[in-house]
């Protein structure tokens, strides 16, 4: 059985799009997306309405996660360095997670079959 691994890439809304064609280029066949919020090392920013100060804190992000077996990781972390660093802060954070176990609900299948796309088995 192949090692499972999860890995968690928050970064700029607006690199979704570039990320999920970088991801496809390297056969990862599966991604979750959730819009999220989020600060890191910046804290957010200050910003006038009407005259009035206030701190933006919390900003927009995307958090894709993907499960891999058969791709390396280190190409998915790569790709994903390459697609969404800007140079400025804010590009994001990539997290890499040991899985200990993936089910298929349909099939009930166990381990890395389970996230395997059988087209290609």
């Amino acid at each position: 059985m192949n090692p499972i691994t999860k890995i968690d890439i928050i970064t700029r809304p607006e690199k979704l799009e570039a990320l999920k064609e970088a991801m496809n280029k390297i056969n990862v066949t599966g991604m979750t997306v959730t819009q999220v919020y989020g600060c890191g090392l910046s804290k957010g920013h200050k910003e006038f309405y009407r005259g009035q100060e206030y701190s933006v804190n919390l900003l927009p992000k995307v958090k894709v996660e993907i499960v891999v077996c058969e791709v390396p990781v280190e190409r998915v972390i790569e790709a994903a360095k390459i697609t969404c660093r800007t140079g400025k802060m804010g590009d994001g954070k990539i997290f890499v997670y040991p899985v200990t176990n993936a089910v298929r609900i349909r099939t009930g299948e166990e381990g890395d079959i389970a996230i395997i796309d059988p087209q290609n088995t």
